[in-house]
């Protein structure tokens, strides 16, 4: 990890100080007064850390001197400080470089959760399920609001694919390592053999995207409504209530029915194609900048393996840092999944620490 220059660190400090100064103005517009406070609201805990940075890297000097001290027991109490000081400092250094990292715009959005079961049939859409289960609780857990926005059931239970929105502080920064293939081996209730299956299900996780985050010309859609299909004798299939929108610059199109609604459902499909679009904006400039280092577990590539939920054993691997922990109930149940987004954060966190080399 690169040190941090006691320039910057005085830079850091100047820069609060200038804020600070800056919202005191009598004569501040409103709008300018917003502005300074988020900024400062930005900036104040990385100052906190500097000054503590700066402080410990200045008693470490002093004591440093002190340890050539004449004294023997003015020498032995330096020493014994300076020992704590040296401990101590590089996780605080650690904690400012973190904070200094460039920042995910994305991070501090909701998010929009996709579940599609994939091979393994019957067992796959159970699967599908269980996971969408355990990402509901694992919201629940953090204070989140988590909505449905639509479902295809199996007949047999679990989900074909579901769509469902998370709202909350951080939400897209704790859930973004979530996107790609997990795989699940255990023994199907279907199966009278006793044989372990090996099925699997994909999730993709977005930013959800708001009104600002993307312009969508009305000139560039192609709506069209139609028949919901489902289960017969329901209110919704009497009319054309679904909705299908079309994005025809970029070919995404995106139908929802849950909603009996026409209108509710055309505003529903407006919130999934807003949110696909940004994605799409942001696959675009990271390809732009394919050029620069990318983070392991950072890829969100849907395609890729990336956990694997082994019910025999009772475990739960995580491919891209090699974690394995024997907590598949409490994981499942959303309560054990923290541990492996926290483990995933950190680790990208290193990454991104040592790529600063």
């Amino acid at each position: 990890m690169a040190t941090i220059s006691d320039d910057k660190i005085a830079a850091i400090e100047a820069k609060k100080a200038e804020l600070s100064e800056a919202m005191s103005a009598g004569d501040l517009d409103p709008q300018d007064f917003v502005r300074l406070s988020k900024e400062y609201a930005e900036i104040e805990p990385v100052a906190e850390v500097a000054a503590e940075v700066r402080r410990l890297r200045a008693e470490r000097e002093s004591l440093t001197e002190m340890t050539r001290d004449a004294d023997e027991e003015m020498r032995e109490m330096a020493e014994e400080e300076l020992g704590q000081i040296k401990a101590q400092l590089p996780k605080v250094e650690r904690k400012l470089a973190i904070m200094l990292l460039p920042k995910d715009d994305a991070d501090d959005k909701p998010a929009m959760l996709e579940v599609r079961a994939g091979t393994g049939g019957d067992e796959a859409a159970l699967f599908a399920g269980d996971l969408l289960r355990m990402y509901q609780r694992y919201a629940e857990i953090e204070g989140w609001k988590f909505e449905l926005i639509s479902a295809s059931a199996s007949d047999v239970g679990g989900y074909k694919e579901a769509v469902a929105s998370v709202q909350g502080k951080g939400v897209f920064a704790k859930l973004k390592f979530e996107s790609g293939v997990h795989r699940v081996q255990r023994v199907p209730a279907t199966e009278s053999g006793g044989r372990i299956h090996t099925s699997a299900a994909t999730v993709a996780v977005l930013p959800e995207a708001e009104e600002v985050d993307v312009q969508i010309d009305e000139k560039d859609l192609r709506i069209d409504v139609f028949r919901a299909s489902g289960p017969g004798g329901q209110s919704v299939n009497t009319t054309d209530s679904a909705v299908r929108i079309t994005h025809v610059p970029t070919g995404i199109v995106v139908s929802q029915q849950d909603e009996k609604s026409q209108h509710k459902n055309k505003a529903k499909a407006m919130k999934v194609l807003r949110t696909r679009l940004y994605e799409h904006e942001r696959a675009i400039a990271d390809a732009e900048r394919a050029g620069e280092r990318k983070s392991m577990v950072g890829s969100g590539d849907r395609s890729e393996r990336i956990r694997t939920y082994n019910f025999p054993q009772g475990r739960v691997t995580d491919h891209r840092i090699n974690l394995t922990l024997h907590k598949l109930d409490a994981i499942l149940e959303g309560s054990g999944l923290s541990e492996l987004t926290e483990a995933l954060i950190n680790e990208d966190e290193a990454q991104r620490l040592a790529g600063l080399e």
